[in-house]
């Protein structure tokens, strides 16, 4: 049996962007293509092939240590991002103003994608899922400035939605409209001593 598995799932790009300079603001630019390198999307800035520590593994690392880049693109599910802006009282919630880089159709609890799938685009590129992209207090700011008064409400609404992030395994071009097949580990959920007992959310998001 292979290692990893068709789901037969395939989720269509609705929306692409890219952040340009993460230092000057988290909002991400509209595009209609993008071409995926070994070092992430082209033109943004959280790529590379490596990166500097953050908060999400201070359990292993100290901060700004470099390590393996394994968040180059934030992806997003069309069907949560309805919800974060649902709960937030929003008809709608702009996906630039979350630094996202994909946003997908089609996959459900796509958040909870497990790691290590793929997701494949006929014209061969592939990223690999990293991990839930648990929501921080960033956005807020784009938010509020686009939406005063709803800002300080992301964070809480986008819990279990936020996406996933990723890292790309093959390069290639992708574009909105292009379909990307689900492929998942078929290995059985971990039963270790500790499964049940790490905390869920044991270091706070940056």
């Amino acid at each position: 049996m292979a290692a990893l598995t068709d789901t037969g799932l395939r989720a269509q790009i609705l929306w692409l962007g890219h952040v340009p300079d993460r230092n000057a603001a988290l909002e991400a630019t509209a595009q209609s293509a993008m071409v995926l390198r070994f070092t992430g999307p082209e033109g943004e800035a959280h790529g590379g092939l490596t990166r500097p520590a953050c908060s999400r593994v201070a359990a292993l690392y100290r901060r700004n240590t470099e390590i393996r880049n394994t968040r180059q693109l934030s992806v997003m599910s069309a069907e949560e991002l309805a919800q974060i802006a649902a709960d937030m009282g929003l008809d709608a919630l702009d996906p630039a103003l979350l630094g996202a880089s994909m946003v997908l159709s089609g996959l459900p609890d796509l958040t909870h994608l497990p790691p290590s799938s793929r997701l494949l685009a006929d014209s061969g590129a592939a990223l690999v899922v990293d991990m839930e992209n648990r929501p921080c207090t960033l956005p807020a700011r784009p938010i509020e400035n686009r939406h005063p008064g709803f800002g300080a409400r992301f964070k809480r609404a986008a819990k279990g939605r936020r996406g996933i992030t990723a890292w790309v395994e093959a390069e290639g071009r992708v574009a909105t409209g292009d379909s990307l097949r689900l492929f998942i580990p078929d290995q059985p959920a971990w039963a270790g001593p500790v499964a049940n007992t790490i905390p869920a959310n044991p270091v706070p998001a940056a």
